[in-house]
């Protein structure tokens, strides 16, 4: 399998902070990663690099075999997917669902006028089928629930058959049935052996979708530990990670965890 995404040695430096610290990070065709870390562990910040919206201070990073600095990212980005509340709020809330997904082929938020065939329209209207939003199709975005919302932006990540799809917190501010239902259609995508290399950036455990096979953990910028989440994610790790003792369970294809009593 070759490499989609290939950090050596990253680091990203900003008014004097060190946001990633010599970060070496590896991902390969067919692997599903989740990054955990606390707020201001620079987990952002590697989603940015891995979106070419960002270039490292320091290092080399190389996304889908092109090194930044020396490929123009406006034609890298296309073939990268993104979901993320900063994208989120570009898009017009008075644009039609339809829409939404369907401005995702020109890479632009709101359309203007860009001509779709009826080949777009079809595979926007199969992946909101596919995410159980296709009745929402002619509502406004904006009236969207916040569930509903993070939906649309993943089919809209998905509409121009990207090599590599990024996710941002996805479950973020869903009650316990949106999380729920994201985190098992999640699951379906990380199944589906056609879909892109997935990277999903979370705070918690109990987000990881069924099928997800690898983790990274950062802390201050720095990588805690690496690899096949079977090995890679142990109380240990995720205690170092967060600065807490914890107690971590696996039930199936779902983890918890929880502080450790008198911590």
């Amino acid at each position: 399998m070759s490499d989609v995404l290939d950090f050596r040695g990253v680091s990203v430096l900003r008014e004097g902070a060190v946001l990633l610290d010599r970060v070496d990070w590896q991902v390969s065709e067919g692997e599903r990663w989740v990054v955990l870390g606390a707020n201001g562990a620079g987990k952002t910040t590697l989603l940015q690099l891995a979106s070419a919206n960002l270039h490292p201070s320091r290092g080399r990073a190389t996304i889908l075999g092109e090194t930044l600095g020396a490929v123009d990212v406006f034609e890298l980005r296309p073939r990268i997917g993104l979901s993320s509340a900063a994208l989120a709020d570009r898009l017009p809330a008075k644009e039609t669902v339809r829409d939404v997904v369907l401005t995702a082929s020109y890479a632009v938020v709101g359309r203007w006028r860009e001509r779709y065939d009826a080949l777009d329209s079809d595979r926007a209207q199969e992946l909101l089928d596919a995410l159980g939003v296709a009745p929402l199709t002619s509502r406004r975005f904006g009236t969207l629930s916040e569930g509903e919302r993070k939906r649309v932006q993943i089919a809209r990540a998905l509409m121009t058959d990207p090599e590599l799809m990024l996710l941002d917190e996805p479950a973020a501010g869903l009650d316990l049935g949106g999380r729920e239902d994201l985190v098992r259609r999640l699951g379906e995508l990380a199944a589906d052996v056609s879909a892109p290399a997935l990277v999903l950036v979370t705070h918690h455990v109990e987000e990881i979708p069924p099928g997800f096979t690898h983790v990274l953990l950062l802390k201050g910028g720095r990588v805690v530990a690496e690899g096949p989440l079977e090995t890679a994610l142990t109380a240990e790790s995720l205690g170092a990670t967060f600065d807490i003792r914890l107690q971590l369970q696996r039930v199936a294809d779902r983890w918890t965890a929880r502080a450790v009593n008198g911590v």
